[in-house]
């Protein structure tokens, strides 16, 4: 096949050369966009368009609620599945028209999409020839725009995992850092770590990437992978809105990539909003500490994300410490379990409930399904047993925080 047959079979200097060769071959507005919607050079010149292209181009990448409207219509479900064109009807509650779409495509790795609007015409067999065509000739450019990227993504891991382990102890360190290699760092930012139930395999890493790289609720200035976990470093333009915003993103991304994907991670865990760089390392140990918590306490917290919702039991680990480094365990929990271990009791259970449910014996004897006159004996040999006297608030609480740092204790270690 000749230049005269395929008009693209020749070098271009530029992605942009190249849409829009493909514009003037298919008479029609084109964009072409990266595997995971950022775009990478459109046609110029064109006097017809629709308002999802018009945002397209001001943002460099597609919005994301036209995004969405792909996924829930099928069409990036089935340009994934087919080197084919496939014409793609108008959306109009996201200002999406008419137009064609072709995956570009190494194999069964699609690198990017060719968009071409029909704005005066549908476009015929010939335009789909071409535009098929065009797709071929564009796989060379995405191909060694891959291959720069997967360095750049390299150096950007590189300088994360630096951050979260604390490589630089100062910010002016960090920066000369990041500057040496070309990336901005936030002016705030928090760590946020999903946790999916087995290791993040090639697929799934892939199908991360794209819900990482096309949201828009914050800004993910690096993510990286690790065993099991997803750690991602999240900005946004106003540090007021960062937090909301973060449980937002952890919502949408774990709606998203179970119904794109049928994948699900287990659980997430934000760690606090700080303004320092040298602070990353502590938001990460922050949302590590949400995810280990929520893991042993899940009726409990199981609702929690942030690391200041967590109350009291953000505290749990630095009490864990000074009771190991003391070597202490509080006598009336050890008087207690002794009894329960030589009788075959629960007076431990009792009182954990109790003390629970803020002293009400109503409510903590529905809760362990006995009569009050019941609770009101066992209360009253756990206080005889443990040297217990539950008129004071300050022993009870003690009790309370020492039973949940036991608890703790036996949580796999960060």
């Amino acid at each position: 096949m000749n230049a005269d047959t395929n008009p693209f079979n020749r070098s271009f200097d530029h992605m942009e050369a190249l849409a829009d060769a493909i514009g003037e071959a298919l008479q029609a507005p084109v964009t072409i966009e990266d595997a995971n919607h950022r775009l990478l050079a459109y046609s110029k010149h064109d006097p017809h368009t629709d308002a999802a292209r018009i945002a397209t181009i001001i943002g460099r990448r597609v919005p994301e609620n036209v995004i969405g409207s792909l996924w829930n219509d099928g069409v990036i479900p089935r340009l994934m599945e087919t080197d084919e064109p496939i014409r793609v009807k108008s959306i109009d509650e996201v200002g999406l028209g008419d137009r064609v779409a072709i995956a570009i495509r190494k194999d069964q790795q699609v690198l990017g999409y060719i968009w071409a609007l029909e704005v005066s015409r549908p476009l015929d067999e010939d335009a789909l020839r071409l535009l098929k065509l065009a797709a071929g000739a564009a796989k060379i450019k995405l191909l060694r725009l891959q291959t720069q990227r997967s360095k750049e993504d390299e150096e950007r891991r590189d300088l994360f995992w630096e951050l979260l382990t604390g490589r630089h102890p100062t910010a002016l360190q960090a920066s000369a850092r990041a500057k040496s290699l070309g990336i901005p760092l936030p002016d705030s930012f928090c760590v946020i770590v999903f946790q999916f139930r087995t290791d993040v395999n090639d697929t799934l890493h892939r199908q991360v990437h794209y819900m990482i790289t096309t949201t828009q609720r914050v800004r993910p200035v690096f993510h990286a992978i690790s065993g099991s976990r997803l750690i991602v470093l999240a900005s946004c333009a106003n540090p007021s809105r960062l937090a909301a915003n973060a449980s937002d993103f952890v919502t949408s991304f774990f709606q998203q990539i179970h119904d794109r994907f049928g994948s699900s991670p287990l659980e997430a865990g934000i760690g606090a909003v700080h303004d320092e760089i040298t602070a990353v390392e502590q938001s990460y140990r922050e949302a590590l500490t949400v995810l280990q918590i929520k893991a042993q306490f899940p009726s409990q917290t199981g609702s929690i994300v942030h690391y200041h919702e967590l109350g009291y039991y953000r505290y749990l680990p630095y009490f864990l410490e000074q009771k190991r480094l003391h070597r202490y365990e509080n006598p009336a929990l050890k008087r207690l379990r002794a009894y329960d271990r030589e009788h075959n009791a629960n007076l431990l259970e009792t009182l954990e409930l109790f003390l629970a449910c803020g002293s009400n014996a109503k409510e903590a004897a529905e809760a362990l399904h006995v009569h009050t006159n019941t609770l009101s004996y066992r209360l009253k040999r756990i206080a005889e047993i443990g040297g217990i006297d539950f008129a004071n608030m300050d022993q009870k609480i003690t009790l309370f925080l020492d039973m949940k740092t036991d608890k703790w204790s036996d949580a796999e270690p960060l």
